[in-house]
């Protein structure tokens, strides 16, 4: 199910009015100044891995289903897209944090007097970084979470400048779903590739602007993109023999040449902490391609 958190997300965000600053999301408090929270519910994968990182994990206690990293987080029956308010409100949480607003979560939750962060789909890295401090502020770790995304900022650059000559002039498909839904350069996944100066074969065939168009089969083939990510393997099974035996796709550059990467469903819909991670991943493609330097 991770991987469709980026699709949806993304489309309810567009019906949702973005709250103040960068970080693209709102913030409800309950009677006054906010204080810092001792009892955190996370239902935002995301918000979940960053929690952790910024050292704010032990005021966590619980997050939803699809929080399936760190591994100690205190998983639940939860969920951030068919919520029970009255489930939520059973851990007397004194801040939700939430990245999809159904059915007006939010507000019920506000009216219960409980204070709801809401963190929409990051729409670039710049808007990561910015709710990644967004959230540090929130739970009095701002000093760990500008130090986590200076971390990431270096990390990141640091593969970037590696391997980004080795992108030169090539292409490459992200892969969410089976049905061919991806990403483009609009999207923090798609802004990933472009630090690597890799050619997006969505940005074309995005018609509507959303992001996230979904492709036909012949059109993956007579793009034949150098690079195919996989970000639908634990969800769907796929891997670079099931995408091997589709028609025509044996013909692909990347399916003759064996650059196919394979990451991790939420690894590659998170835009927390897990980002440098996709961004190796996408390094060591690139290294596949030119293994002499």
């Amino acid at each position: 199910m991770s991987r469709l958190m980026v699709l949806a997300a993304a489309v309810t965000a567009a019906l949702v009015l973005a709250g103040p600053g960068s970080a693209g999301g709102r913030a409800a408090a309950a009677g006054g100044a906010a204080t810092v929270p001792q009892r955190i519910i996370s239902l935002s994968p995301t918000a979940t891995g960053t929690l952790y990182a910024i050292g704010a994990g032990k005021q966590v206690v619980a997050v939803d289903e699809q929080s399936t990293w760190p591994k100690d987080a205190p998983r639940t029956s939860l969920s951030g897209y068919t919520p029970n308010v009255e489930a939520i409100a059973g851990y007397k949480p004194d801040l939700v944090v939430i990245s999809y607003n159904p059915n007006g979560l939010a507000q019920s939750l506000d009216r219960l007097g409980i204070r709801v962060l809401e963190q929409d789909t990051a729409k670039s890295l710049a808007d990561a970084y910015a709710q990644i401090v967004q959230l540090g502020q929130a739970t009095g770790h701002l000093k760990q979470a500008r130090g986590l995304v200076a971390k990431m900022k270096a990390q990141i650059a640091k593969i970037v400048s590696r391997r980004a000559a080795d992108a030169k002039g090539l292409s490459v498909y992200h892969e969410l779903e089976p049905d061919l839904y991806t990403a483009t350069s609009k999207t923090f996944i798609g802004q990933v590739y472009s630090l690597f100066g890799l050619r997006n074969i969505a940005d074309a065939a995005d018609t509507t602007g959303s992001g996230y168009p979904k492709l036909s089969p012949e059109y993956v083939v007579q793009q034949s993109p150098d690079i195919i990510v996989l970000a639908d393997i634990r969800c769907c099974g796929t891997s670079a023999r099931t995408v091997a035996t589709r028609p025509g796709w044996g013909d692909i550059r990347a399916v003759r040449t064996g650059t196919i990467v394979r990451v991790d469903d939420s690894v590659a819909s998170e835009w927390g902490p897990r980002i440098v991670d996709f961004v190796r991943a996408v390094g060591a493609a690139l290294k596949h391609l030119h293994p002499g330097r």
